[in-house]
């Protein structure tokens, strides 16, 4: 399903590359899930990473729901971008800059001191989130209104390190030397650079986050527009017609999700007929409940381009939300067709199945989920629904299990610790099943009591 929050329970220890202000102390941030801008971001993202010598299946990259401009490293190889920096980028090169800015941070190691910076917190459960065992994603039941299936409940930040405005400039010539290696322009960089300029410096309220905690130099920007007028790269970026359409899409997508309606048609236009204009008013008119205007959009979208595997999520979206499954299992099976690697895309179609109460889509929705467990084992919503599948088989002691590494994915620690006792007394002594309880009692006894 589309644009799940995510729930991280713990503080999660961030590389601002500044100062940061008190009140950040609590600041409370939520991410979202989507597999189709996931997507576009990892094809960005992935070339700057093999750029700069790190697996991009190493690097993960988060989304977090917030308009301000904004985008940080953490807790090793973690990117964080804002959505308010994918909606308000002017093209795509502005985004690789950043990325490749922020990929200097992750490259040049300036995450190390994290380290003592955890000790020094004290916080166990940080430790569990960048361990792995306390992060994950909250999602429940749809709503129509918001378009978002759950909830997610936040993060609060803690422990920021402060940096030099050395390793900010080290991040910049580390950066702008993987956009060379990709042949990518640097013109982006400078863009989005000069943006941040024109911000008002006496004024830290109007300031984005991202001028406060990437503290900008006129050596920095001077630095950066030197390299851009030196080098031979060419002044546009060499994406494919096809990665300046997903831009496009990425941004129609996000803005049709998270801005108001009004401002939706202000910027998509009934007149408007291309692309990027009715994947954003079918959305726009989604949430708004009138499936009589955004489902015939979809459904042009998806007669120009009957492949694209989002197209047809969408579509299942908007059906399954509004009751008529039959209709979503036929458009969510046509999206795990079109993309059967896509770990989201085959939980949703598992939850449409298994909403069905049909015996044999029961067994294909734990096909599906089975699948992506064994690639993303960190989201609460994959175990919920495994959950429920073992029961309805009355595999009682695995159904057990399955609740208990969702509650230790949310950092429910008596949850956790029920469960995976229950599904101990069920399950054979020694068994994988087991086994994985006992770890999942160990984890949850480092959590803090609630």
């Amino acid at each position: 399903m589309f644009f799940r929050f995510i729930c991280l329970v713990s503080a999660i220890l961030v590389c601002t590359v500044g100062w940061a202000p008190e009140s950040w102390a609590q600041q409370r941030i939520s991410l979202i899930r989507d597999a189709e801008i996931e997507r576009i971001i990892q094809g960005y993202a992935t070339p700057l990473f093999e750029a700069a010598a790190l697996d991009p299946a190493a690097v993960q990259i988060h989304l977090v729901s917030d308009p301000t401009l904004n985008a940080f490293v953490a807790g090793g190889q973690h990117l964080f971008l804002n959505t308010g920096l994918l909606m308000r980028a002017d093209n795509a090169s502005q985004l690789m800059g950043v990325i490749a800015h922020e990929t200097g941070h992750i490259a040049g190691g300036h995450l190390i001191r994290g380290q003592e910076a955890m000790r020094n917190a004290g916080t166990q459960m940080l430790l569990a989130v960048l361990l792995g065992i306390g992060a994950g994603i909250a999602s429940g039941s749809g709503d129509a209104t918001t378009a978002i299936l759950s909830g997610g409940s936040s993060v609060a930040t803690r422990g920021f390190l402060q940096f030099s405005q050395g390793q900010e400039a080290a991040a910049d010539q580390a950066g702008l030397g993987y956009l060379d290696k990709t042949g990518t322009s640097a013109k982006g960089f400078l863009e989005f650079l000069e943006i941040l300029e024109k911000q008002d410096p006496l004024n830290s309220d109007r300031r984005d986050p991202y001028v406060r905690t990437h503290p900008l130099t006129r050596d920095r920007v001077d630095f950066v527009r030197n390299h851009v007028l030196q080098k031979s790269a060419p002044p546009e970026s060499p994406l494919s017609p096809q990665g300046l359409r997903d831009f496009e899409r990425m941004q129609a997508k996000l803005i049709g999700f998270m801005e108001p309606f009004r401002t939706v048609l202000k910027r998509y236009p009934e007149k408007d007929t291309s692309e990027a204009a009715r994947y954003a008013r079918a959305v726009a008119y989604y949430r708004r409940g009138e499936l009589d205007r955004s489902v015939p959009l979809i459904d042009d979208l998806i007669a120009e381009e009957p492949t694209n595997p989002y197209f047809h999520e969408l579509r299942g979206q908007m059906l399954f939300e509004n009751g008529r499954l039959a209709e979503a299992l036929s458009s969510y099976t046509e999206a795990v067709r079109f993309a059967p690697e896509s770990v989201l895309l085959r939980i949703g179609l598992a939850h449409i199945q298994l909403e069905t109460g049909d015996v044999l889509q029961n067994r294909s929705a734990m096909g599906n989920l089975l699948y992506a467990a064994d690639r993303e084992r960190d989201n609460p919503e994959l175990w919920r629904l495994l959950a429920i599948g073992y029961g309805r088989d009355q595999e009682f002691g695995m159904s057990a299990l399955s609740l208990a590494e969702e509650a230790i994915s949310i950092g429910d620690k008596v949850t956790a610790v029920q469960q995976a006792t229950r599904a101990q007394k069920i399950l054979d002594r020694g068994s994988p099943g087991w086994i994985r309880a006992q770890d999942i009692k160990i984890a949850a006894n480092t959590l803090p009591d609630p």
